[in-house]
């Protein structure tokens, strides 16, 4: 179980990314208790169930990677903790966030502020973004992995990494998208969850 003193040491990240972290976890408990950001259940074990979850996706960022787009950012998992860690490891990676819940994008942006990230928050509609070209995208607990490929396809170039974070479902998601994509798909065993897997997707095209 992941807490301030593991997560620092697993994900090598200094006392001041750590102290960022927790302002953001004062305001996202905060902000819980006027609008549903998070589970409350999970307020005890943010620091496992959100901030390592998210974290964990670092590892796929690059000295070349300049752009991450996150699609229904909602509390800001995992594109959000992980522009914390930018700030201090990659201060040039800026990232982009969409989410068409008002109040949500108040919460990130009051976030983003107080913490001075070099991160947008975007209220559109995934579907009516403009092309991003974007270097990785991902997105937590926002669609099945069908209706993701759709998202992104208009975002990426040849490049793009696809991250996203799947749960016990992963397998039969993937089934189904099959049917609709050739992908080229990797699957990583979560930190955090023995039943879950971060889907690494770095190319794919549409079945003619």
């Amino acid at each position: 179980m992941f807490n301030e003193h593991s997560f620092g040491e697993v994900f090598n990240v200094s006392r001041e990314t750590i102290d960022r972290l927790r302002i953001y976890e004062r305001l996202l408990i905060r902000w819980n208790e006027k609008i549903n950001l998070v589970s409350r259940s999970t307020i005890p074990v943010i620091w496992h169930r959100h901030f390592a979850d998210s974290a964990q996706l670092w590892q796929f960022v690059s000295n070349k990677t300049s752009l991450w787009l996150d699609f229904g950012s909602g509390a800001g998992f995992p594109s959000l903790v992980n522009a914390v860690i930018a700030k201090e490891k990659h201060p040039e990676l800026k990232f982009l966030l969409v989410e068409s819940d008002h109040r949500k994008c108040a919460f990130l942006s009051s976030v983003v502020r107080e913490l001075d990230l070099s991160v947008m928050v975007d209220s559109s509609r995934i579907e009516s973004l403009v092309p991003q070209e974007a270097d990785i995208i991902s997105a937590r607990a926002v669609a099945p992995l069908n209706q993701l490929l759709d998202y992104s396809y208009r975002h990426c170039h040849k490049n793009s990494i696809l991250l996203f974070p799947k749960g016990v479902n992963h397998e039969s998601e993937l089934t189904k998208a099959q049917t609709h994509w050739h992908i080229d798909v990797g699957m990583i065993r979560s930190l955090t969850d023995s039943s879950s897997v971060i889907l690494r997707i770095e190319g794919f095209t549409r079945v003619k």
